[in-house]
């Protein structure tokens, strides 16, 4: 299964995808954080995942916000309708995020996805706060960022291509430079 995780999107599609992002915006408020019992199952399970990997490094559990699962499905399916189920460019957005593509028509889980962001561990080095050499793990450090306190997601199948695509939010936002993940 062939799976990419890094963000790619003209300035044109991010500029329409704003566009629709901000019809009918309401006045701006924090994300709710959701009680768990009250979760769909995917959102459960991206919780879930998510939060394994926090109690791994001594990190407080995330919380859901519909807010942000609302944002990052408007997202997947825009990037499915609009985009051919390219990544979005998620270096403007206000939240971090995390993006999976995941090809062959294979289907992913939430869990499956997290865990592949979190592959990326072995090449932080949390003593020095950096990654190895020639590798990335940015998503890892965000699924894992001490101050990232809500969670919101969201996965679109792409039936022409045979993808998946998942979207995570992750509020405040992560991977401050400088900064320590945990």
């Amino acid at each position: 299964m062939k799976m990419q995780h890094y963000p790619m999107l003209s300035l044109a599609a991010l500029a329409t995808f704003l566009v629709i992002m901000t019809q009918g915006a309401r006045p701006a408020t924090a994300p709710e954080p959701v009680t768990t019992a009250a979760l769909p199952a995917a959102a459960k399970e991206f919780l879930e995942a998510h939060n394994k990997a926090r109690v791994a490094v001594g990190v407080e559990p995330l919380e859901w916000s519909e807010k942000l699962a609302n944002s990052t499905s408007l997202l997947v399916r825009y990037q499915r309708n609009k985009m051919g189920c390219q990544f979005a460019n998620l270096t403007t957005s206000k939240y971090g995020g995390n993006q999976l593509w995941a090809g062959t028509g294979a289907a992913v889980t939430a869990s499956v996805a997290v865990e592949e962001w979190v592959k990326e561990k072995e090449f932080y080095i949390h003593s020095n706060n950096t990654c190895v050499e020639k590798h990335e793990c940015g998503v890892y450090t965000q699924v894992v960022w001490k101050k990232s306190t809500l969670l919101g997601c969201a996965q679109a199948t792409c039936v022409k291509e045979q993808a998946s695509l998942i979207i995570c939010f992750y509020d405040p936002p992560g991977n401050v430079i400088g900064e320590s993940p945990y």
